[in-house]
Parts: C-alpha cells; sequence; structure tokens
C-alpha cells in the first residue's frame, strides 16, 4: 500500500472474514496508512521509503515465506479495486491441484472497463510475455494473483516498478511454474479511478518491459 489510509482499513476488514492472515507492506506511505492497516487487524511491514510495487511485493513473499505452513499466497491491492470471492475461487484452484499460479484476467468473459491506453499497454505486456515465456496471457499486469508457497519461495523480484508483473511471468516460466488465468471483475471507483495509469506509466511500463 502507498497512500491508502482513507481506504485501506475497509479492505483489511472485508479481507479477515474470508483470509485470516493479511499482511500488508506499507510502501513508504506519508500518510497514516500503516496506523489505519494496524488497526483493521492486518500485519504491516514498513519501507522507510517508497520503493515501489516490485520491491513491496517482494518483500510480502520473503515475509511470507518465513511461515512454515504456508500453502498460498494472494497478492490483493489496498485501493478496493479487487474483489474478495474473486481471490477465494482463485485460491481453490491452487489448493485443488489444478495449477501453481492464477492470474486474474479482466478481459476473459468480455468486462474489462478499461482506458485505450491502457488497454494498448496491456495488450503489449500479454503479447511480449507470450513471446518470451509462452504463456497465452491476457492481462499480464493484473494485481490479483494466487500463488503456491513453493512459487513464492522462489520469486525474486528485482524490477521495483510496473515491469515487475512481466519480470514474475518470466520467473513463473523459469520455474516451469503452471500458470491459468481466472475471469475477475476490478471495481472502479471513482478513488481508485483517480489514481490508475497516467500517459507517462504506460510509456514507462513499455520502457521497463523492452529496454531493461
Amino acid at each position: 500500500m502507498y497512500n491508502e489510509a482513507t481506504v485501506v482499513g475497509s479492505v483489511i476488514q472485508e479481507l479477515l472474514q474470508t483470509f485470516p492472515n493479511v499482511v500488508c507492506v506499507d510502501d513508504g506511505s506519508s500518510d497514516d496508512s500503516a496506523a489505519m492497516a494496524r488497526k483493521a487487524g492486518a500485519v504491516v511491514v514498513a519501507h522507510p521509503v517508497n520503493l515501489g510495487q516490485g520491491a513491496a511485493l517482494q518483500t510480502g513473499f520473503e515475509y511470507a515465506a518465513q511461515d512454515p505452513n504456508l500453502d498460498a499466497v494472494i497478492t490483493f491491492d489496498a485501493d478496493g479495486q479487487h474483489r474478495v470471492q474473486d481471490a477465494a475461487a482463485m485460491l481453490e484452484r491452487v489448493r485443488a491441484g489444478e495449477a501453481d499460479v492464477v492470474l486474474g484476467s479482466r478481459f476473459l468473459d468480455g468486462r474489462g472497463e478499461v482506458s485505450a491506453l491502457k488497454r494498448l499497454v496491456l495488450r503489449t505486456a500479454a503479447v511480449q510475455s507470450r513471446l518470451s515465456t509462452g504463456y497465452r496471457l491476457t492481462d499480464a499486469h493484473n494485481g490479483l494473483r494466487a500463488l503456491s508457497a513453493d512459487v513464492v519461495r522462489n520469486i525474486h523480484l528485482t524490477q521495483n516498478r510496473m515491469a515487475h508483473a512481466s519480470e514474475l511471468i518470466h520467473q513463473f516460466s523459469a520455474l516451469e511454474a503452471r500458470v491459468v488465468e481466472q475471469p475477475v471483475h476490478i471495481v472502479y471507483t471513482e478513488y481508485s479511478k483517480s489514481k490508475g495509469q497516467s500517459l507517462l506509466n504506460g510509456v514507462n511500463i513499455l520502457a521497463d518491459l523492452f529496454f531493461r
């Protein structure tokens, strides 16, 4: 989470009704995000400065991997865009042994509501991932994922910015992980849209993908 104090508490409270262990990585927030997350019942692991989404995910993976009873990890955005029922369905597919990784997709059932710019960026990322890994994905940059413990313990992200999502796909491929997608619905509130991708961020994603 990064400066999500106004919404993170309600997101955590809803998650805790289904998932008993919620960990928030506070990526150098300047507001009360950490305090609100703790008050809502989450464990908070804090970065002293903002390092980016990739670094935050890696910190969360390393924290979770310390638990010897870990069977899976779900990555879930702090801004309220993701639905708990989608996360639960994805987790069941991992626990059933159907896949090592289940990735959320906005585009499998035609419900994706994104701007032309974001659709272009996401499609470009999907094509790049397909060419380099063989995975035929439709939404490589969706933040809702379910990963088995074995996969989590072997992920080592080095991309701190937005290209971490594509780096994850490359590492799944190197691990020969079984990857499937799950249709999910993204809740686009006025709050979440206000924090969405700008044109500059879209260009940065593409630059990270092709020149890293």
